[in-house]
């Protein structure tokens, strides 16, 4: 999935003609601390809440606002992954998207990768959920997928996660099969570490409940 794919038009760029008080209007009411700034299709950077706060009349136009814009942006071709490093790094809310002549396409919000990681990743797929946690230099996602193969199943998707002050991995692993009891004795008996398992009632329950924690916290 690449940035082109993950755009959203539901939050549209301020112009420099805009006012102050609509910039925080829509900030309001889209659950935002940031809103690109356009100029004629080229994208001038981000304005902050905190900016607009400090200026005495909000009916001034942004175009009379002394700022230095902040400029976060990805191309439309980058990765969803680098989509997230960049949101992440940038400490903001959504992301621009340029074209490969600079001009502004569109925004991606938190909540339109949200939905892209809750429409793919296998995540519709029936199955069961196994986590597991091995050495750094144990880790063969080969010996993985043979252990899963051997009880007839197959690895859907897998995540890896690090911590950087631990030699230890824990690989997640989507598994097309709801019935895991042999596979589980499997990874056992070749002495892997079981950190949780679900079946797929308990694991779509669970993700259901984590994500409408989310979406409230998101919109309080």
């Amino acid at each position: 999935m690449i940035a082109s794919q993950l755009i959203t038009y539901d939050i549209p760029p301020l112009k420099l003609s805009d006012k102050g008080s609509r910039a925080l209007d829509w900030m309001e009411e889209f659950k935002v601390s940031d809103i690109p700034v356009v100029d004629k299709g080229v994208y001038l950077g981000l304005i902050e809440e905190a900016q607009l706060l400090d200026r005495s009349n909000p009916d001034d136009a942004i175009s009379t606002y002394n700022l230095q814009y902040k400029k976060p942006f990805v191309h439309e071709n980058q990765h969803v992954f680098e989509i997230i490093s960049a949101i992440v790094n940038n400490e903001v809310d959504l992301l621009p998207v340029l074209d490969s002549t600079g001009r502004f396409l569109g925004i991606i919000t938190i909540n339109s990768i949200l939905k892209f990681f809750s429409e793919t990743v296998s995540i519709a797929n029936q199955g069961s959920i196994i986590t597991i946690e091995l050495n750094i230099n144990d880790y063969s996602l080969s010996e993985i997928a043979k252990i899963v193969e051997s009880d007839n199943a197959k690895i859907l998707a897998s995540f890896i996660t690090s911590h950087p002050d631990s030699t230890k991995l824990e690989v997640t692993l989507k598994i097309n099969k709801n019935e895991i009891t042999r596979i589980l004795s499997t990874f056992e008996r070749f002495n892997y570490q079981i950190t949780a398992s679900y079946n797929e009632t308990d694991y779509q329950v669970d993700l259901q409940n984590k994500y409408d924690e989310f979406m409230r916290f998101l919109n309080p």
